[in-house]
C-alpha cells in the first residue's frame, strides 16, 4: 500500500514537473502586473485541478465505454510516458513550444498554462493507467486526488517563486533536475509496459 502511494505521488509529480514550468511561465507572463500574474496562476491551477479530477472520477468509465483492455492501456500509456521521459532527458518539452499567436493572447491561464502544461496528455494518461484496473477504486482515486492536489500546489508555489528559483538554480540547474526526473520516469514507463504485457498474457513473470 505504501509502495503504491509513493509510486503514484512520484509519477504524478514527475509528469507535471513543477520546476519545468519556470521558463515557460516567465515567458508567457512577460508584461503582466503582479496582480495579473497572481490571477493567471490561480486560474491555471484551478483549471488543471478540474480537468484532472474529471479523469480521476470517470477515467475507469471512459475506458470501459471504449472497450479498452487495461493491459492494452498499460502498454500504450507506458510508451507515451517513455516519450515524455525522452523529452525531459533531451531537454525539449513539447509543452514549451508556444506559437507567437498564443503568446499574444492576454489570458494564458487556461491555455496553455492550465491545459496542456499542467493537465497535459502525460498526466491524463498516468491517471487513466492507475484507475484502469485497481480493485481498491476509492483508495486509488483518493491517493490520485491527493497527489494531483499536492503537485498542483507545488506548481503554484513554483510559479509564484519562478524568478527566485531561476536565480538560485539557473537554467543549468533546472535542466539537470529535469533530466534526473526523465531517467526516473523512463524506468516507470518500462515498468508499465512490462505490467501491460503481463496482463495481456503476452509474456510470463520473469
Amino acid at each position: 500500500m505504501v509502495r503504491e502511494i509513493v509510486t503514484i505521488f512520484f509519477t504524478i509529480f514527475i509528469v507535471i514537473d513543477p520546476l519545468g514550468l519556470i521558463p515557460v511561465f516567465l515567458a508567457l507572463t512577460v508584461g503582466q502586473s503582479r496582480k495579473e500574474r497572481r490571477n493567471t496562476i490561480f486560474k491555471a491551477v484551478l483549471t488543471a485541478l478540474f480537468v484532472l479530477s474529471l479523469f480521476i472520477l470517470f477515467g475507469r468509465d471512459i475506458l470501459s465505454f471504449l472497450g479498452i483492455l487495461p493491459g492494452s492501456f498499460f502498454v500504450a500509456g507506458g510508451i507515451l510516458l517513455f516519450i515524455t521521459s525522452l523529452d525531459l532527458l533531451i531537454g525539449h518539452r513539447q509543452r514549451t513550444k508556444i506559437s507567437g499567436a498564443v503568446e499574444e493572447k492576454e489570458d494564458v491561464s487556461i491555455f496553455p498554462l492550465g491545459i496542456p502544461m499542467l493537465a497535459g496528455p502525460g498526466t491524463i494518461t498516468t491517471i487513466l493507467l492507475f484507475v484502469s484496473e485497481s480493485r481498491k477504486v476509492f483508495f486509488v482515486e483518493a491517493v490520485l486526488f491527493g497527489a494531483v492536489t499536492a503537485t498542483l500546489l507545488a506548481a503554484l508555489m513554483t510559479m509564484f517563486l519562478s524568478g527566485l528559483f531561476l536565480r538560485i538554480f539557473k537554467k543549468t540547474g533546472v535542466s539537470i533536475i529535469q533530466r534526473i526526473m526523465g531517467i526516473i520516469l523512463s524506468g516507470l514507463a518500462v515498468q508499465f509496459i512490462y505490467e501491460g504485457l503481463l496482463k495481456l498474457q503476452i509474456i510470463k513473470v520473469l
